[in-house]
């Protein structure tokens, strides 16, 4: 097993590098209120019920497009997408690099959007979807359309194979009913993945079929967006009376949608765990830098013990963490990328862990100046908090690492 960086990556991330610099850095600078102490105001659209405000959605698209038209954007996809078949151990290692430049239009730490692309609903309309439904690929990837996702529900979060959202066949077509809660990105997409039990058992996998189901579709409404510690907020609730699609409206197998919704949320989580140790060591060298110059008591802030070993312990986290990332990245490339979940789930918590944690030392080292947003520390914190929770809480992670274990049915 080479553990070396392969040297078309480095080189990949080289002229991305050099691209973030010719082609990003000025479109930031044109817009300096989305990035500074403005950026969450200027972000938000809070007379619409706190969604992203069109400016900056159309900013985020003209950045996605530059990516898109220099080579970089699709560069994870599969080379029938327009991508170069990136593997999880080049992935992990550029979403580390760009969040160690810290947040920027290349990689703006509120939203999933990045110079490099994680669309992992086109992997998964690739993998199981229709000839009709992969038509949709090309515009998802170009950011044409959007489509959302709803698997989180009001009274089942983690716990997915007790969903209350159900679909029953009625002749051709499926009657969707229930509700949704934190669909993503809803209230800008075309169509929702929504996922529903259609038979089985409660607390089973087998049993829930997932859906493409166009917005709007009549008894498809969204009553309202939760604000979060984090804003914009793209996190709505969704109601689903009597909805009404056809058979062609599923997903893969009827009975198997789960199996769309593993190969989500494990792209997403080994990406995030990367995106997390990268702000993570972004905010540790943050305050190295900042430990050198400041003088406090007569002699420069790094001189004392107490904030040395603080650092110390913060930068040992990251590179156990950083190991693990790549050997699970690499491990993901060889079994598959549903093939080691339980590892998966380990660098996601103890990462995630970590960014929060180094952004709330870097405030603490910092000082008064550290809880101003004049720093990008409180950003970080707020973000990466959510980490914790959206793909999987803290404690799920720990459930499929005992389910690993002790050999208990997975969630």
């Amino acid at each position: 097993m080479d553990w070396s960086i392969p040297q078309d990556v480095t080189n990949f991330v080289k002229h991305l590098d050099d691209f973030i610099e010719q082609q990003i850095k000025p479109l930031e600078a044109d817009h300096p209120h989305f990035f500074d102490h403005r950026r969450e105001y200027s972000r938000t659209d809070w007379e619409r019920d706190g969604f992203p405000a069109k400016a900056w959605r159309e900013l985020l698209q003209e950045m996605r497009r530059r990516a898109d038209a220099a080579g970089f954007f699709r560069y994870p996809l599969p080379s029938a997408l327009g991508g170069q078949d990136g593997t999880n151990v080049a992935m992990a290692h550029i979403r580390e690099h760009l969040l160690t430049k810290g947040s920027g239009l290349h990689f703006p730490h509120s939203d999933e959007a990045s110079v490099v692309a994680n669309l992992p609903i086109a992997l998964v309309l690739d993998e199981y979807g229709t000839p009709a439904q992969q038509e949709l690929i090309e515009p998802l990837i170009r950011g044409d359309i959007e489509i959302a996702f709803g698997l989180t529900e009001p009274n089942h979060g983690s716990d997915a194979t007790w969903l209350e959202t159900t679909a029953r066949r009625h002749g051709d077509d499926w009657i969707i009913n229930g509700e949704k809660r934190f669909n993503s990105l809803v209230d800008c997409s075309d169509y929702d993945i929504v996922f529903a039990r259609t038979g089985g058992q409660d607390g089973k996998a087998d049993g829930i079929t997932a859906f493409l189901v166009p917005i709007p579709t009549p008894g498809f409404s969204i009553p309202f967006n939760h604000w979060t510690f984090n804003m914009p907020s793209d996190h709505s609730e969704v109601h689903l009376r009597d909805v009404r699609v056809p058979a062609s409206a599923v997903i893969g197998e009827v009975g198997k949608g789960l199996d769309c919704a593993q190969l989500f949320v494990h792209e997403n989580r080994i990406r995030q765990a990367a995106a997390s140790l990268g702000a993570a060591q972004y905010c540790i060298n943050q305050s190295v830098s900042y430990a050198q110059e400041r003088v406090v008591f007569g002699k420069p802030l790094h001189e004392h013990q107490g904030i040395q070993w603080q650092l110390v312990e913060l930068q040992t986290e990251a590179e156990l963490v950083r190991n693990t990332i790549y050997k699970t990245a690499w491990m993901m490339d060889v079994w598959g990328t549903t093939g080691v979940s339980d590892k998966v789930a380990m660098v996601n918590f103890r990462s995630n862990q970590l960014a929060c944690n180094a952004a709330d030392r870097a405030m603490q080292i910092h000082g008064g100046m550290g809880y101003t947003r004049a720093n990008q520390f409180e950003h970080i914190y707020r973000h990466h908090r959510r980490y914790r929770i959206s793909e999987g809480t803290d404690e799920l992670q720990k459930r499929r690492i005992a389910s690993a274990m002790f050999r208990f049915s997975k969630d």
